[in-house]
């Protein structure tokens, strides 16, 4: 295995802007994570993973004004202490518009970190942006999450962030539901719905390909075993050739007439098959489900 940089992802911006999506998608893609981190905290954090793993690691740390005694505007000089230790140290800032944030609020009655000094929702959403306005200045990237549903996010964060960064080429495994369209983005896409279709089991449809359950049904079919072979048996062919090509990943695509069983569990299976055979940045993206 070539040598990696260790990365660190410093996640930050405004409450309700989606940074916990974020966090919990490179929680999702193995980074080690620590939400709510003092700011001060961060270069002792990144020595502790440096001291503690045996690979380079991959972290991710959420910091912003929840850390009620941290000087946020002091992020640059503890980012360059945890560079120097030979860190890719990344700092990723979400935003939205104020009308996004306060309907995203009121949806879900959630209380604004900074209310408890007694401001109102739109008073502490302009101290919170005043707050992290160096933390916006800084940034390698600010994400306006204004137009983005949960599912959008996750899949900028990954294919953006998370795999778009990652030295080589990078797979995305994804499922989807036909009668939601084809994604765009697929580079191949391959149709499950000739397959035996769990949903009309009814100890299985209210379940996922993710289940043990469903996968041991779909396992133990010889139907879905020739297709995986055949479908596995092409991958490990013609992926191999797009190393060279100037992209950062490939997208496979797995449909299904839902998105909930077949595509999920083949999706899963062929990311699996292709760690077992080295590709060291594999992810799996679930449209309907994630």
């Amino acid at each position: 295995m070539s040598a990696v940089q260790p990365t660190l992802v410093i996640v930050s911006g405004l409450s309700g802007s989606g940074k916990s999506v974020a966090l919990k998608t490179f929680e999702d893609l193995d980074y080690y994570c620590a939400d709510n981190l003092p700011v001060e905290l961060l270069p002792a954090f990144v020595r502790s993973q440096l001291r503690e793993n045996g690979l380079p690691p991959r972290m991710a740390v959420g910091i912003d004004v929840r850390s009620r005694d941290s000087d946020l505007s002091r992020l640059s000089e503890w980012r360059a202490v945890a560079a120097s230790l030979g860190v890719d140290a990344r700092l990723l800032y979400f935003e939205a518009s104020d009308e996004v944030l306060l309907r995203r609020f009121a949806d879900t009655r959630r209380r604004h970190p900074l209310t408890r000094l007694g401001l109102s929702l739109p008073e502490a959403l302009a101290r919170e942006r005043e707050l992290t306005r160096p933390l916006h200045d800084e940034a390698d990237a600010v994400i306006d999450t204004s137009e983005l549903n949960v599912h959008q996010l996750r899949r900028r964060v990954i294919t953006e962030f998370a795999l778009e960064h990652s030295p080589g080429l990078s797979l995305l495994f994804e499922s989807f539901a036909y009668k939601r369209g084809v994604p765009e983005e697929a580079d191949f896409v391959f149709d499950a719905r000739v397959l035996p279709n769990p949903h009309w089991d009814p100890e299985l449809r209210p379940l996922t390909g993710r289940d043990p359950q469903v996968r041991q049904s779909l396992d133990a079919d010889p139907e879905v075993a020739t297709y995986v072979a055949q479908v596995a048996g092409f991958l490990d062919t013609w992926l191999p050739k797009l190393r060279g090509e100037t992209r950062a990943y490939v997208t496979v695509a797995f449909g299904c007439t839902g998105g909930k069983h077949r595509s999920v569990y083949l999706a899963e299976r062929l990311a699996n098959h292709a760690r077992a055979q080295g590709w060291e940045e594999v992810a799996t993206y679930h449209r309907e489900q994630d």
